[in-house]
């Protein structure tokens, strides 16, 4: 009897063989080809399931922005059973941060969409790329979940913080895949950065954070 094929599967492993190639030779001068040989399959298999480049990579940015969500749910989980509005962002800009092969990969090959999509009308047009907001919302809600349970300095402007977070996450990022600082380092600055939003004495909370997320 012929073995059942599971095609979500297979377009899974397609998709992150994309990945693994872009990861070390940027996603412009990926073929399809190149796509197949990493996966171990033929051409005509990948061009069965994607037909052309650009419908491989739009399934590939899907599948990217759904790995970035389970890095963070990780994360936020290792943060202990209740976690706090700080710990929770933590988790969110520590998860987009080149930390590791899986990390790097993601930072790395979103990049390379984002800079593709500059030219690409498609790409452009994707709600990933396009409407970076999901992020920016859901960060701004717990920075005013935090500010409605008494955690934030005064005067701190929740929607414009969100937004200076997630610019200094994708700058810190970009800094560590190409050797201008540390993961550790960059840890250090988006500590000092939640350390000026939130109120002094609540720097120990933080500490305990760090401690779990270095720890894991």
């Amino acid at each position: 009897m012929p073995k059942r094929v599971d095609h979500v599967e297979r377009r899974t492993e397609i998709a992150e063989a994309l990945f693994r190639v872009a990861g070390r030779r940027g996603l412009h001068a990926v073929g399809m080809r190149d796509v197949a040989a990493e996966a171990g399959v033929s051409l005509r298999l990948v061009q069965y399931y994607f037909e052309t480049k650009e419908k491989l990579l739009l399934y590939g940015l899907q599948h990217l922005a759904e790995g970035f969500g389970e890095r963070v749910t990780t994360r936020i989980r290792a943060a202990g059973d209740n976690p706090g509005p700080r710990a929770m962002i933590e988790a969110m800009l520590m998860a987009a941060l080149p930390t590791d092969e899986e990390s790097r990969i993601f930072h790395l090959v979103y990049t390379s969409y984002v800079v593709l999509s500059v030219t690409d009308r498609v790409l452009a047009a994707q709600p990933f790329i396009k409407n970076p907001d999901a992020a920016e919302s859901a960060l701004t809600e717990l920075l005013r979940q935090a500010e409605g349970s008494d955690l934030l300095r005064p005067g701190v402007d929740a929607r414009l913080e969100a937004v200076s977070l997630l610019a200094m996450s994708a700058g810190l990022g970009t800094s560590i895949l190409v050797g201008q600082r540390s993961p550790e380092s960059a840890a250090t600055v988006l500590d000092h950065h939640l350390d000026r939003i939130f109120r002094a004495d609540l720097a120990d909370a933080g500490t305990r954070t760090r401690e779990r997320r270095h720890s894991s």
